[in-house]
């Protein structure tokens, strides 16, 4: 039948069933006030002059009355009452109208039932359409600004089998090789009917002999009613162990490739069972062919959007990952640079930036506390990692000999010292020979021994006198606060002078000589520990000449107050605690740490991990750390992550 006729008893169609008939419509009959069945054709309703039938299809239906005109307004419950107003009937006849009349009128309904079917599906199909297009769109916009790979890959699959109703599906990568053949990465798989399922990353061939392998080389999408049922003289087969190893059955299958801005495949979506009810489970078989269908030329076609949507959203991510990479081998060189420059030094600016990642990801991960709002995400880390990893570069600016001074004295003045102390040795030998000799031509052996005696005294003590000057000047040059004792003895020699082989007076120590011998703490002097300083300047002014993205903008600053204090004691701004970000706070006390712990200073010996965090806390209490940070240093035992950098 085409078309469907439903009346209520008060209404006799017999006088038109010969006409009903050829017209092929079904007449059914309905009681007053009983819900009309969903309509699933062209539908005429009829009603008796005091009838009420309710429906949830009336839209779809043509209804007219019999009887008196139509008045009032109708229940709110939906129903058809005798008083319906005009506008909800298509028609009006009297009771008693002619077959002729009637048949007209229902002719006319019908074609308008059907009218209003057709504007209903349309409307249906095209808020489908709608709804398909904006989720797309909302899907491109995540996949776009996901940066994480292994969430984007995650997603990409979660979403195309959201929009197929895909109960399964697996995700592969292609990996391509210079030496041989590549391979297709199988990175990921999801299953609704068993989502506890081990997985573990696999390889396979990338040819014809796998459904995804074929999907990846042909590079065209595969649609597979039934994977048990292929069509014979096909390259690829289907492996059944999974489904035999877990009892699934997996029927239909669509496979598409993804590929990038040079149409080149770099990874295929497998989607499998498209379920007709998306929340079902396919616990056995009989679910399997209850709910399971074939994949429409419509699902292919939303997939198929999805794939290039996750082609480029790969490609983007697997270009900024690679950009990631080329900065990070960029950092990581200008680090070796640095470490070329002051080796002694090697392996300080790895160390900080380990122990900085992680206070800043304990103190990110507080939730109660001075940090309970302080949230760093990946982005932030990264800033913090390469601000860490840079916050020496400056030292590319600093004179080598003042990076790597050891002692007070540098090699080329101690070795000019010592070579005036054996100057002055061989003087006062030359001096002895000199007198021996013209006593022995004056007065020949007369008195001899006595002057010899004499002579050899006054050696000694001239010797001695030497020795005492050069340990002096060797003790004085260790990297260690002056005694007072070699103080005096400096003093000793302070204003004496020697007469040079050009005949010439010269100091025995220059002023130079002196100045840096007489430095109270460590081995540089006023001069060169500005210069040294000023590595922080240099840093900064450097890491401003990169043109950071907006996610590293922030590192100059950072790296540019690693050696500031919060109570302003701090170089080379001397700003205050208002002016240091958090992050800067962190730095500073993975750089003391690992300065104080380091034992590749041969200026100073390295402390034990209890002595550096002793005298870190004595800054503390100074109020030149942050309390906060430092306790949070200490307790989370983040110092030991120097240990496995």
């Amino acid at each position: 039948m085409r078309f469907l006729l439903l009346h209520t008893p008060d209404w006799d169609p017999a006088p038109l069933a010969q006409a009903l008939t050829g017209e092929g419509i079904e007449v059914r009959e309905v009681a007053g006030a009983t819900a009309l069945e969903r309509l699933d054709r062209p539908t005429a309703v009829v009603l008796g002059p005091e009838a009420m039938v309710r429906t949830s299809a009336d839209d779809l239906a043509a209804v007219w009355r019999l009887g008196a005109a139509p008045v009032g307004l109708g229940p709110p419950d939906g129903g058809i009452p005798s008083g319906t107003p005009a506008e909800r009937l298509s028609a009006h006849l009297p009771a008693d109208a002619a077959p002729a009349r009637f048949l007209i009128a229902l002719r006319t309904a019908l074609r308008e039932s059907a009218t209003r079917r057709r504007v209903a599906a349309a409307e249906r199909e095209l808020t489908a359409r709608a709804t398909e297009l904006s989720e797309l769109t909302a899907i491109g916009i995540q996949l776009s600004v996901e940066r994480d790979y292994a969430t984007l890959l995650d997603m990409i699959l979660r979403y195309a089998r959201r929009i197929t109703q895909s109960d399964a599906g697996s995700l592969y990568l292609v990996s391509q090789s210079m030496d041989g053949p590549g391979q297709l990465q199988f990175k990921l798989t999801q299953n609704d009917t068993l989502p506890d399922l081990d997985f573990e990353e696999a390889s396979m061939p990338l040819d014809h002999s796998s459904v995804a392998g074929h999907v990846a080389v042909e590079a065209v999408p595969l649609v597979i009613e039934d994977v048990y049922q292929l069509t014979d003289g096909v390259p690829y087969g289907f492996n059944r162990s999974f489904d035999e190893h877990h009892g699934y059955r997996t029927r239909s299958m669509l496979v598409l490739p993804m590929t990038n801005h040079q149409a080149e495949v770099i990874g295929v979506l497998q989607l499998i069972n498209h379920k007709r009810d998306p929340g079902a489970t396919l616990s056995s078989h009989a679910d399997v062919d209850r709910v399971v269908g074939g994949y429409s030329t419509r699902l292919v076609d939303l997939a198929r959007a999805m794939a290039s949507l996750a082609g480029v959203a790969l490609e983007n991510s697997q270009l900024y990952d690679e950009i990631e990479r080329l900065f990070d081998g960029f950092v990581r060189a200008s680090v070796t640079a640095i470490e070329a420059r002051d080796p002694v030094t090697s392996g300080h600016s790895e160390r900080v930036a380990v122990m900085t990642e992680r206070l800043a990801t304990v103190a990110s991960d507080c939730r109660t506390g001075p940090f309970r709002d302080l949230r760093l995400g990946r982005d932030d880390l990264r800033e913090l990692r390469y601000a860490a990893l840079l916050h020496d570069f400056g030292k590319v600016g600093v004179r080598e000999e003042v990076l790597g001074k050891e002692k007070k004295l540098y090699e080329a003045d101690l070795a000019e010292v010592k070579q005036r102390h054996a100057f002055l040795v061989r003087t006062a030998q030359w001096q002895f020979e000199k007198a021996r000799a013209s006593h022995l031509e004056k007065y020949g052996t007369q008195g001899y021994d006595q002057m010899l005696q004499a002579l050899r005294a006054a050696e000694a003590q001239e010797f001695e006198r030497l020795d005492r000057f050069l340990n002096a000047v060797l003790t004085a040059n260790e990297p260690t606060v002056v005694e007072e004792t070699v103080d005096e003895a400096l003093e000793e020699f302070a204003g004496e002078s020697f007469r040079a082989l050009d005949g010439e007076a010269a100091p025995i120590l220059s002023q130079d000589d002196l100045r840096r011998l007489r430095i109270r703490r460590g081995t540089l002097d006023e001069a060169e520990r500005r210069e040294l300083e000023d590595h922080v300047r240099h840093t900064y002014a450097f890491l401003r000449q990169i043109p950071w993205t907006a996610e590293l903008v922030r590192v100059p600053a950072i790296a540019f107050g690693h050696h500031e204090k919060l109570d302003g004691s701090g170089y080379p701004r001397g700003v205050t605690a208002t002016d240091i970000p958090i992050q800067t706070r962190i730095m500073t006390l993975a750089d003391i740490y690992d300065a104080l712990t380091a034992m590749d200073r041969p200026y100073k010996p390295a402390l034990t991990a209890v002595r550096a965090l002793d005298v870190m806390r004595t800054d503390v209490e100074a109020g030149s750390l942050d309390p906060a940070l430092f306790e949070l240093f200490v307790q989370a035992r983040v110092y030991d992550a120097s240990a496995a950098a």
